[in-house]
């Protein structure tokens, strides 16, 4: 039997204060299904609701991820009785971008609409830049954002994003910031 790659690894527990993230897990399709069908969710990621299959097919994504290059994204989840409230991440997505952000870790996160606004999405990108940081010391950092999505790229900026360049991905405006 071969081994997996060196570097290459499973998704680490990361907890925080209200938080747990952890890697994505198949008994999590309903309530991972449920929460990108929700148009509020989706709004910035895509400009629609994803459709089961679809929330599958990202759901394997994340965790193949994981698999092949040693990161990726989370579910996050609460401390308290464990419900999955969105997802967050670092990932290589290989986009298609001008300016290109190749050999970039694209930092990414998102919580259901009904828990916006309590700082959660900080805690889980702060968890998640901490743990990135220190695995992968030096290596630069992106965000791809919808030149929309006004709270995202605020949240950016106060994670220590700056402003990059504008841009147009899959036919959106789109920000890029770097750290």
């Amino acid at each position: 039997m071969r081994q997996p790659a060196a570097g290459r690894c499973a998704a680490p527990v990361l907890e925080t204060e209200r938080l747990v993230l952890r890697a994505h897990r198949a008994d999590d399709l309903d309530a991972y299904a449920a929460m990108w069908a929700d148009p509020e969710m989706a709004r910035y990621v895509g400009g629609r609701a994803f459709t089961r299959e679809e929330a599958w097919t990202r759901l394997l994504r994340h965790r193949g991820s994981w698999a092949l290059l040693g990161f990726g994204f989370w579910v996050v989840t609460e401390r308290a009785g464990g419900r999955l409230i969105g997802e967050a991440g670092v990932q290589e997505m290989q986009r298609r971008i001008d300016p290109p952000m190749t050999g970039m870790l694209e930092a990414g996160w998102g919580v259901l609409p009904e828990v916006q606004g309590r700082g959660l999405a900080r805690e889980a990108a702060r968890a998640v830049l901490g743990w990135a940081e220190a695995r992968f010391p030096g290596r630069p950092f992106a965000c791809l954002i919808d030149a929309r999505h006004a709270a995202s790229i605020r949240l950016a900026r106060d994670l220590g994003f700056r402003d990059f360049a504008l841009s147009r991905y899959e036919g959106d405006e789109v920000v890029i910031l770097r750290r």
